[in-house]
């Protein structure tokens, strides 16, 4: 559409141009004809004046009649084809020259429109094959990027392009990189499937031999081990897909927090632990109070596992932009190097308790990011490992 318009108005200003130009130059001959009939009528009457003296008061009269327009008419007065003169005769002879500059410049106006139209159909079809050789390249995965020119009829044909392109790498990127993951994380399960399988067979092959409760107790860990994982990847599977339900509501942080410390009572009874929730006023997050407790206890469980004996300690607060929940412990701390890879999925630090699996913060991240929410690991100043989560108003 925008070309279209383009070529109407280039279309329309060669026509008004032209039209300018060709009223111009009938002006321009008009007023040389007249200005050869007044020096050929002055021509004439100047020699019949110097032949016949006394008619000058005739002349006058019938210079007059004609510019008054009460003249004979042409039949009546036509005098000079019966004496043989035809209208050639008396014409200026640069008058044909005119004639010659009007038809080379309707020429050389015309020469101008066809190689300008010639020059943009070139320019056009060479755009043309740029494009189609960048779509090649594209298909070929060798696009290099767009650098336009100018700013013409294809530029937003040539954006559009660049962007499809763009788009469609970082699909395949985002697809290679979503197998790559996928592959490493089918490695990682078949390795934690693995090894209560080889536990549980060793202790039958033992029980064999010698049955004892000990054996059946190993086996009867060993299959809750693969249990929870079962669970686990069932709830990552579905994090995945994007068909968890979250049902988001106005969610106390207080009563979260409490709530998620009671799930783990006896875990923090029998490793000697306490937890420290003070109530810090009324503090609301948009959230769903299940998942979230759930994310919430995974992070509860890991202080609580580098810092057996020791105290978990939590506190909030809520600003315009975000509320924040802080959950450290008084241990040694996370190692510097593990800390951009807590969050990954199997990952298991040098202090990782034996029965984990290396799933639990990275649910819980998952979690809370699907809520408008963002948790990050860091060390306090003053010793023990910390984890800050904000919960986003907007």
């Amino acid at each position: 559409m925008k070309a279209q318009k383009n070529s109407l108005s280039v279309l329309g200003l060669v026509l008004a141009v032209s039209l300018l130009a060709s009223g111009l130059t009938v002006l321009l001959l008009g007023r040389h004809s007249n200005r050869i009939s007044f020096q050929m009528a002055n021509g004439i009457c100047g020699e019949l004046l110097e032949r016949e003296p006394d008619l000058e008061s005739s002349l006058l009269a019938v210079l007059k009649e004609y510019r008054e327009g009460k003249g004979r008419t042409e039949a009546e007065r036509d005098v000079l084809s019966a004496w043989g003169y035809r209208e050639g005769d008396f014409t200026d002879p640069i008058f044909g020259w005119y004639l010659c500059l009007a038809a080379a410049g309707a020429f050389g106006g015309s020469l101008v429109l066809f190689l300008t139209h010639l020059y943009r159909r070139n320019r056009v079809s060479l755009r043309i094959q740029a494009l189609s050789a960048y779509l090649e390249q594209a298909c070929s995965g060798k696009a290099r990027i767009l650098s336009a020119d100018g700013e013409d009829d294809f530029s937003k044909l040539e954006d559009g392009i660049y962007k499809t392109v763009t788009s469609l790498y970082q699909t395949r990127d985002a697809a290679l990189e979503a197998r790559e993951e996928f592959a490493e994380n089918l490695s990682n399960i078949a390795h934690q499937i693995k090894t209560p399988l080889t536990a549980m067979s060793l202790s039958l092959q033992m029980m064999e031999q010698n049955p004892c409760r000990e054996h059946l107790e190993q086996i009867r860990k060993q299959l809750l081990r693969l249990t929870h994982l079962e669970e686990a990847l069932l709830l990552l599977s579905r994090l995945d897909a994007g068909t968890l339900p979250l049902q988001k509501r106005q969610v106390d942080v207080f009563t979260l927090l409490v709530l998620a410390a009671d799930n783990l009572q006896e875990l923090f009874a029998a490793s000697g632990t306490a937890i420290d929730i003070p109530e810090l006023g009324e503090t609301a997050i948009l959230a769903d109070l299940e998942w979230t407790m759930e994310a919430v206890m995974n992070l509860m469980k890991n202080c609580m596992e580098h810092n057996a004996g020791g105290t978990v300690h939590c506190s909030y607060r809520q600003n315009p932009l975000y509320t924040e929940i802080l959950i450290w412990d008084e241990g040694e701390g996370f190692v510097r190097e593990e800390l951009p890879h807590l969050f990954e999925r199997f990952y298991r630090g040098q202090h990782a308790s034996q029965g984990g699996i290396g799933i639990g913060l990275s649910l819980a991240r998952e979690i809370l990011e699907r809520q408008n929410g963002t948790i990050r690991a860091g060390n306090n100043p003053q010793g023990g490992a910390c984890f800050e989560i904000r919960f986003y108003s907007h």
